[in-house]
């Protein structure tokens, strides 16, 4: 099918602010110096998972609510600046933000400012129908507006996908996503039993692929006909200095792959180098792994090339 785009990307735009910290938890004190600093950047999953799919190769758009503010012109510089067509709406009560606080390990705790969403935030049903017309397939943010376009993006035919992120398994906020998507990543964080939980996405929803990652245990993968497969993290090539961003690395790899034709196991390796190279990356930076980095190291781990190298 010919189209303009490869992924829509929907929701997830906002600035965080990067507090660095001598440990999490941060015990309590009066007051803390702070090296290397504190710095805002623009950057969360939408952004980020654009990124990744941009940088990669693939024709991406991104759609989101943002503010006429100061956040909202990193956020236009952002995309502007890194080739990524963004359309944006505008979001009465600002640009979304966020603190994260990132400790020596690379560990990180985010803070994120719920104020800026209204009930009443929407994006127009005519630009997403114009937008899904024009794509192959959409990556749902779960934020709250996104949740209304689902139903749109499957009259139009598209592949969807989307990130629970640290689900409980029980929010009901987050079931229109993981019962409505063909592809659902979540992170195990905050699931007692991941396996159930997938396998309660796998039954009651679309999905035909669940990912749980698993940080540096790696990742699970669950399909209908293979069952759960455990797939191993990949060491990254730099020292890790921050998980920042690793959670979208690893669903832009994933999705390079599967939309080349790649194999669910081999969908999870790309997905995890992909995620390895964002460990490498400080908080403050916005970096992700190239088509090329991506396609060879696959292909130094497996002894194969893959299928996103016969479709260049």
């Amino acid at each position: 099918m010919s189209s303009d785009y490869d992924v829509l990307v929907l929701g997830g735009s906002g600035v965080d602010t990067i507090v660095y910290v001598p440990e999490l938890p941060l015990p309590y004190a009066d007051s803390y110096m702070i090296r290397p600093g504190i710095e805002t950047r623009a950057g969360q999953t939408g952004d980020f998972v654009a990124l990744g799919l941009s940088t990669l190769g693939l024709r991406t758009h991104h759609v989101d609510m943002i503010g006429d503010d100061p956040s909202g012109d990193l956020l236009r510089a952002f995309h502007r600046d890194r080739g990524i067509d963004f359309t944006e709406v505008p979001l009465p009560g600002g640009t979304k933000r966020a603190v994260n606080l990132v400790s020596p390990d690379g560990r990180r705790l985010s803070l994120y400012d719920d104020s800026r969403s209204q009930e009443s935030d929407r994006l127009p049903e005519d630009l997403i129908r114009k937008l899904a017309e024009a794509s192959r397939h959409a990556h749902v943010s779960i934020t709250y507006p996104c949740a209304f376009t689902l139903p749109l993006l499957r009259e139009a035919g598209l592949t969807v996908s989307t990130d629970l992120h640290n689900w409980d398994g029980e929010n009901p906020y987050h079931e229109a996503f993981a019962y409505g998507a063909d592809i659902v990543f979540v992170s195990t964080t905050a699931l007692p039993d991941p396996e159930r939980t997938m396998r309660r996405i796998l039954e009651r929803g679309r999905a035909e692929v669940v990912v749980a990652t698993a940080g540096a245990e790696g990742s699970y993968l669950l399909t209908a006909d293979d069952g759960l497969v455990h797939i191993p993290a990949v060491a990254p090539r730099a020292p890790v200095v921050d998980s920042n961003g690793a959670g979208d690395a690893y669903a832009s790899g994933f999705l390079f792959a599967h939309l080349a034709g790649e194999d669910p196991r081999r969908c999870a390796l790309h997905g995890a180098v992909a995620g390895a190279y964002a460990c490498t990356v400080p908080a403050t930076g916005s970096d992700a792994i190239d088509r090329a980095a991506l396609i060879d190291e696959v292909a130094a781990l497996t002894g194969s090339r893959s299928a996103a190298k016969d479709a260049e």
